[in-house]
């Protein structure tokens, strides 16, 4: 869900969003992985992003 606040009347950060959204998920029990991680599991690679006005 997008939202803009914190707490009531208090204006949020992405990061401090994203802080609050690790810790429900691991008061729920489940472990935050980073993206290496990720998409080792997915066996995934990572690719250099494509420069803007670049026809892939």
């Amino acid at each position: 869900e997008d939202n803009l606040f914190l707490d009531k009347g208090v204006l949020a950060t992405n990061a401090q969003l994203v802080d609050r959204a690790v810790t429900v998920i691991e008061n729920l029990g489940a472990k935050i992985i980073g993206p290496a991680a990720v998409r080792e599991k997915l066996g995934l690679t990572k690719r250099a992003p494509v420069a803007k006005g670049v026809a892939a």
